[in-house]
């Protein structure tokens, strides 16, 4: 055994030689080689590379785990924690339910809300990411971020993680510090997002340029915007009413905006008015608590019924029926070296004459088309309607239409911009005396079709051209503001219009104006007789009541 013993310290001054362990100068000699050795890959994550570590990271999906190893490769410390967003029931009144057993979360939850400890205080208002998760694979539905500030950094962390959430619907902002300039950062983050998210609500971030309408480009894909209490005026509101539409932009993404709580006023108003002129995509408006009065208010109803053109709008539509003129002699199979037959030969004159009859009675807008001239233009557009896109430049899109819409082609059919929601799809006005066959028949298109409202079918009054209004905006809301009975006159005129032309129009399956109208708490009498007959009209209209008396009849049928 004490042969055996000998033998290591023997060899062991030749074998560890590069490094020996008892010796104090060995030791140093190998943290020397060590320090030689790291550099490439211990200090620099310390110093040059700590920027690009991030872009390094693969997300996983998993929000929680993404979000805090993106923050720590950015040098963060203290961050925010993604934690379930709670439920009031369970969160607020944790004692109410004995009978169920509260889950990890919502005890830990229930004991941030407890106001007994100043440590729970702290927890309970600290910077959290509060998530709703889909009930079924528990990925991310929505992301609420509230009364911390959100900075350019902390956005560019979201830009790495967020776009890996498959199945994000919506992002809520409430108070989080934003700027002009962060925002553009937070605009550019969401195209990079899912398909998927559509709702964006920024409350509480009042902006010095106001920029919000950068929300709503033509590029956007959000379908509903929250911009409530954010100190919007009359400047905010008139960049926004030029997003929703002007002469040659339209916004056809949009279907919900909240401007609720702002400081919009009469001119405000008509901005957003004016956008509402040529915009067929919006269904729901809200402009509850802002300073609205009764020039403002006449300024929206004036959109909701038939409205003059301004001499602009009038000089756009002869352009565009001039264009939509030579794109459809253009693509006619009677143009063709084939088409030598007298009656196609007929037919391609007829269509030229049409053409510029059609800009002759924008000229002459108190001449009557003649009954027979009417039907040579219907057979004529029959045989050359083609799909086209509105506005100026853009080409018409691929295919012919179906036969059985060019059956149709009297009947005054329009559409109107394909919207996510069934009820902005397709509309039908009815013909007017006045009212030119072939104008019509050029409107008709598939469902798919877009078309620009500045083609729809006009009416001639007293040298005037009239368009028939917005009938797609379904929701309003102007829930205190200051508009008098005089304001009220002209909403009452717009709801009798509306339900009068839905009765006329009973089959259309198009947009049929107004089905939801909010005008409490203003400056007049609740028993105002037009608050009254406004409240008669609409409560026949309003879809949620039909549903509630759908709902009672069975159960009055069974007592």
């Amino acid at each position: 055994m004490s042969g055996e013993a000998s033998a290591p310290p023997a060899t062991s001054p030749r074998a560890p030689r590069p490094g020996i362990q008892k010796s104090s100068g060995a030791v140093t000699r190998k943290g020397d080689r060590g320090a030689k050795e790291k550099p490439a890959t211990v200090l620099p994550p310390v110093g040059e590379e700590e920027p690009k570590n991030p872009e390094e990271y693969q997300c996983t999906g998993i929000l929680e785990v993404d979000f805090a190893e993106l923050c720590t490769r950015c040098g963060y410390t203290d961050f925010p924690k993604v934690v379930t967003r709670p439920r009031p029931q369970t969160a607020f009144a944790p004692s109410a339910s004995t009978s169920e057993k509260p889950t990890v979360d919502d005890q830990r939850l229930s004991g941030s809300c407890s106001l007994n400890s100043l440590e729970s205080k702290y927890v309970y208002f600290r910077p959290t990411i509060q998530v709703e998760l889909e009930p079924e694979d528990k990925s991310v539905k929505e992301i609420y971020i509230r009364g911390w500030k959100v900075e350019e950094r902390i956005l560019g962390i979201f830009s790495k993680c967020l776009p890996s959430l498959s199945q994000l619907q919506a992002i809520n902002l409430w108070k989080v510090g934003l700027t002009d300039k962060t925002l553009t950062t937070f605009i550019a983050l969401l195209p990079l997002c899912s398909s998927t998210l559509r709702k964006v609500s920024l409350e509480g971030n009042p902006l010095p340029e106001q920029s919000y309408h950068k929300l709503m480009a033509a590029d956007s894909t959000i379908a509903h915007l929250s911009l409530r209490n954010n100190n919007i005026d009359d400047h905010g509101a008139r960049l926004l009413g030029q997003a929703l539409s002007t002469l040659h932009s339209c916004n056809r993404t949009l279907v919900s905006l909240n401007l609720g709580f702002n400081h919009i006023g009469d001119e405000g108003a008509g901005y957003i008015a004016d956008g509402l002129r040529l915009n067929r995509s919006l269904l729901w408006l809200s402009l509850a608590h802002n300073r609205i009065q009764d020039k403002g208010a006449l300024k929206l109803a004036e959109v909701l019924r038939p409205f003059e053109l301004t001499h602009i709008e009038v000089v756009e539509r002869r352009r565009l029926l001039l264009e939509k003129g030579s794109q459809e002699r253009s693509r006619s199979p009677s143009t063709s070296r084939h088409g030598d037959s007298k009656t196609e030969r007929d037919k391609n004159q007829l269509m030229g004459v049409s053409s510029f009859a059609l800009v002759e009675k924008d000229k002459m807008q108190t001449v009557k088309t003649p009954k027979g001239l009417g039907k040579k233009k219907e057979k004529s557009g029959e045989v050359v309607k083609k799909e086209e896109k509105s506005g100026p430049g853009q080409s018409p899109t691929q295919g012919t239409p179906k036969k059985e819409d060019s059956a149709k082609a009297g009947k005054g059919k329009v559409t109107i911009p394909e919207q996510k929601l069934s009820k902005g799809k397709g509309a039908k006005t009815g013909s007017k005396e006045k009212r030119s066959i072939l104008m019509e028949s050029e409107l008709v298109g598939e469902a798919t079709e877009m078309v620009n409202p500045l083609l729809e079918p006009v009416e001639h009054r007293d040298g005037k051209v009239f368009m028939p209004g917005n009938k797609v905006l379904l929701h309003l809301n102007l829930l205190r503001n200051r508009i008098t009975e005089v304001g009220l006159e002209a909403f009452l005129t717009v709801v009798q219009y509306q339900a009068q032309f839905t009765k006329s129009k009973s089959a259309c399956k198009g947009p049929v104006g107004l089905l939801w109208l909010s005008l409490a708490k203003n400056c007049f009498s609740p028993q105002c007789p037009a608050y009254t007959m406004i409240q008669e009209l609409m409560l026949p209209r309003d879809p949620i009541n039909k549903s509630k008396h759908k709902e009672e009849e069975p159960v009055a049928s069974c007592t």
